[in-house]
């Protein structure tokens, strides 16, 4: 199966749009073998996680200056972390601007939930799709000029 190609090199993203989602900022998983998962993964696919996860950096595409980083990493088959989801799995979206997103969100009847967390690294919020899976969205803080 081919990727999908884009039409053309612009974005189709409304940029002057808040509240957009700019990338994957995690990929996490759960394993009932989390140790020899990771080495398998690091083994073979050469994404260490040591504890904190594999970080893969990247750029956007619009604007190559601004660098972001995907965490790649595996929770014990115990983690409720992605609960209530239903699902083994939990993607991180990293967004612009979190505030405005959430009201568009809750405007269009998105179940949000109402915890959030500050961390030194960026703002944090969780949403569910219709199949009730959790999505957690990250606002990244933004680097002192």
């Amino acid at each position: 199966m081919q990727s999908p190609q884009p039409e053309s090199s612009k974005s189709s993203v409304h940029t002057a749009q808040r509240g957009r989602i700019l990338g994957i900022g995690g990929v996490f998983f759960k394993s009932a073998n989390r140790d020899q998962m990771r080495e398998w993964y690091a083994k073979h696919l050469g994404l260490a996680d040591k504890g904190e996860g594999a970080m893969l950096p990247w750029r956007e595409h619009d604007d190559p200056q601004k660098e972001h980083v995907t965490v790649w990493s595996v929770f014990p088959a115990t983690t409720d972390y992605f609960a209530p989801g239903p699902a083994p799995f939990m993607f991180n979206y990293i967004v612009d601007d979190m505030d405005a997103l959430l009201e568009r969100l809750e405007q269009e009847g998105v179940k949000i939930d109402p915890k959030r967390m500050n961390e030194s690294y960026g703002r944090f919020a969780w949403i569910y799709d219709v199949d009730g899976n959790k999505i957690e969205l990250w606002q990244p803080v933004s680097p002192k000029p």
